[in-house]
């Protein structure tokens, strides 16, 4: 069966020539950047100018504008995010994808009916973070590029009115999209802020104690194939993906025509002949590969989820054969084209009545025609020559350099009259002049302040002076409250173990007050063991659930669901939004903590959190001190040791380089200064860990934590011995809860972005 609501093709445009190269081509929409706050700053984005006059030529070619809003923001970029957005919002954008939930909520409480897309950097990977945001207002998910056509079937079965966004063609991240810090941690360069640098791309030995593991001709081993789905599009429609995202804002508008017009032709031919005569020829997979290859192509995660194959490994050859026939096609046909919009009009010409023209335009799009009559001088009675109705209709069709062209002209005379050629080309100029305003006026906004400042009668405006001094008494009312909870608060240790070697070192330690054990760490038989055993040290024992959760995660836990419920866990560590909505569907009641990846960079952010459900948060680690001091820490947690993850990916390297074994094994991924990275591979729930090479240590930061007023200060533990957790553990609690001057416990480290932060 085919879906009645035609599937939306949903091009890049890093730049306004990408844009109109898009729309030639036949795009249903195009994303799009400005200024600020996109996730692609190296692309040649649109100033505010630029992007007012790009809604509406999308606008007059019967395509919606999506504008990328989709990095993670500061407090203060925060607090501008209104006055940015809000010519956009008048001009009639169509939404806005967004990735940091403080932006998210602060959109949908200044523009109620701008649209907001949840980015794939909010990596929304089942139904529960789809049904979380889908309370919270978002017309569309765009889905992690990770996920399966069962999984989005099950999301579209479950949500059917909320649009479902996924990737189709182009780049393929190594990491969950949002997951990714390490172009930041090892170089600055942040992915949350749209800067990053693709180490991903290069070059990484594979080793084993101390063996290579791959070939010196395949050590691509972080970067995947560029994806494309034309062999199974049919599939992917009627899995419920209702717009097919083609990535690519950093690549040249020839790029984005070639598989813009790709992509056109199949779903065309999808919706014509059906699923049982659809077929792709071999030229077009070779056409595609001409404008961009990257060692070839995958089908993503649709089908599997992960392989080998799906992976580059070689290094791409020096030189190929351009396909220059292609190129100058589409620069010709595409790029250096801007087409007209086809209009119909009626002019009409009688002697002794004003010269008329009425311009009528469908639009689809608003399921709607707009017409506009327009007129000019009086019609004169022919001395000599009269007007004939072919000269009108000649003089008429001269549009030029206008957007419009005639469909269809309709003359009306009587072939008595005269009138300078002037005014049938001021009439003409006039008419789709108006014609243009009248089309383009149906996106126009208001917002609610200017609503209620049009409907507001001059009593409202007395009544509301009236109420003006308690509003004052209520800002003095939290001020005060402000003040009174400026009582400090004793910091505890928290300890977050991944292995369970070092539990009993931990428990050891009587100034740790929290422990949280890894999921997957113990046998769900003992988690009761060790609850008991933390409580009896006066400690409390959380749960901490995977980073990523998918259907592997789901069915884990619902096979341990009996044994967690009545183990004792005080509360429980969550890494994702689906993690939160599991445990509302389990009836958990418990306290549940944001992990740092649970992205928290504004005060706003944080409200929203805990809001949805969550009674703590853990700071972000891409913020420096001062932007921690002006979010507010209050009640967070705050890592100040462990070797943070800076990838974590659905692929497994150790599938890639000696097959599957079925077992959670320790590799390490060596760089070409000599850097080494150790990797996990969390068969549980089938994903990979990549850690910093480096592990963070914020010691001697006792002062800060006293200053941000945080909760609680973590360290967590992923590949240390039982001897290094011990001696790690031991110095922070002497530095942060005893307050002694300790040396550092381990010798290389880093400060991570305390001190620099990400631009």
């Amino acid at each position: 069966m085919k879906q009645t609501q035609k599937t939306e093709i949903l091009a890049p445009a890093g730049s306004y020539e990408s844009m109109t190269a898009a729309i030639e081509a036949g795009a249903d929409a195009v994303y799009i950047g400005g200024s600020r706050f996109g996730a692609r700053a190296f692309a040649n984005n649109l100033d505010e100018e630029t992007m007012l006059r790009a809604i509406d030529y999308a606008h007059l070619h019967q395509v919606k504008l999506y504008m990328t809003v989709n990095t993670l923001m500061k407090e203060t970029e925060l607090e501008e995010l209104y006055s940015y957005l809000l010519p956009f919002y008048k001009r009639g954008l169509d939404a806005v994808i967004v990735q940091d939930l403080g932006a998210f909520f602060k959109i949908r409480e200044c523009f109620l009916d701008l649209p907001v897309h949840a980015s794939t950097q909010m990596t929304i990977t089942g139904v529960q973070g789809a049904k979380l945001l889908a309370g919270m207002g978002a017309w569309r998910v765009v889905t992690a590029r990770e996920l399966s056509l069962e999984e989005i079937r099950e999301i579209h079965r479950e949500l059917p009115e909320l649009e479902i966004e996924s990737f189709v063609h182009g780049a393929l991240c190594y990491c969950y999209s949002g997951q990714c810090l390490l172009s930041s941690l090892i170089g600055g360069r942040s992915g949350n802020r749209g800067r990053c640098a693709q180490p991903c791309r290069l070059p990484y030995e594979v080793k084993e104690n101390g063996k290579t593991l791959n070939k010196k001709d395949e050590k691509y081993i972080l970067s995947p194939k560029d994806l494309c789905v034309l062999d199974i599009l049919p599939e992917l429609i009627e899995a419920g993906i209702y717009s097919l995202k083609i990535e690519g804002r950093m690549k040249s508008p020839r790029y984005t025509a070639g598989v813009v017009r790709m992509y056109r032709k199949y779903v065309d031919a999808y919706y014509k002949d059906g699923k049982e005569k659809y077929h792709v020829e071999a030229a077009d997979r070779r056409e595609l590969l001409d404008l961009f290859d990257r060692g070839g192509q995958t089908e993503g995660y649709y089908r599997q989820h992960n392989g080998r194959d799906m992976i580059t490994l070689k290094e791409k050859p020096a030189f190929r054969e351009t396909n220059q026939k292609l190129f100058d096609f589409l620069d010709k046909t595409y790029v250096e084209k801007q087409s007209q919009i086809g209009i119909s009009g009626t002019v009409t010409v009688r002697e002794g009545e004003p010269l008329a023209l009425t311009l009528e335009k469908s639009l689809p799009l608003e399921n709607e025609t707009v017409a506009v009559t327009v007129y000019g001088d009086m019609v004169q009675a022919a001395k000599n020559q009269p007007l004939t109705a072919d000269r009108i209709r000649t003089q008429m069709q001269k549009t030029g350099n206008s957007v419009f062209f005639w469909e269809n002209l309709h003359v009306e005379t009587d072939e008595k009259s005269f009138l300078p050629m002037q005014a049938l080309n001021g009439l003409r100029r006039l008419g789709m002049e108006k014609l243009e305003e009248a089309i383009l006026s149906r996106y126009r906004r208001k917002t609610e302040d200017e609503k209620e400042k049009d409907e507001k009668t001059e009593q409202e405006k007395i009544e509301q002076e009236k109420t003006g001094p308690e509003d004052a008494g209520a800002a003095e009312t939290t001020a005060a409250g402000d003040g009174d909870a400026k009582v400090q608060r004793e910091l505890r240790l928290s300890v977050l173990l991944e292995e369970i070697e070092g539990f009993s070192v931990v428990l050891e330690e009587e100034a740790v007050s929290r422990i949280y054990l890894a999921v997957d760490s113990v046998p769900a038989e003992r988690f009761a063991q060790y609850v008991t055993e933390c409580h009896k040290r006066g400690k409390a024992c959380y749960l901490a659930l995977p980073q990523i959760f998918r259907k592997e995660a789901g069915d884990f836990l619902d096979t341990k669901w009996g044994m967690i419920k009545t183990a004792g866990f005080d509360g429980m560590l969550a890494g994702s939004l689906e993690e939160l909505g599991y445990l509302k569907e389990k009836g958990w009641e418990l306290p549940v903590v944001a992990d740092h990846n649970l992205y928290t960079w504004s005060t706003q952010a944080r409200e929203v959190y805990q809001a949805m459900g969550f009674s703590e948060d853990t700071l972000p680690v891409e913020l420096n001190q001062k932007e921690l001091q002006r979010r507010g820490c209050e009640g967070s947690e705050w890592i100040v040791y462990g070797r943070l993850p800076v990838m974590v990916s659905a692929q497994c390297i150790v599938k890639t380089t000696k097959g599957c074994t079925r077992k959670p094994e320790r590799l390490v991924i060596k760089d070409r200064i000599g850097k080494e990275f150790p990797v996990k591979n969390h068969c549980a729930f089938c994903y990979n860990t990549i850690y910093n090479t480096s592990p963070l240590s914020l010691l001697g930061q006792s002062r800060t934590a006293e200053k941000l007023r945080v909760r609680a200060v973590r360290l967590q533990f992923s590949v240390e011995t039982r001897e290094e957790i011990k001696r790690i553990t031991a110095a922070f609690a002497d530095a942060f809860i005893r307050r002694k001057v300790v040396e550092e416990p381990v010798e290389d480290y880093t400060r991570g972005h305390f001190k620099r932060g990400v631009e």
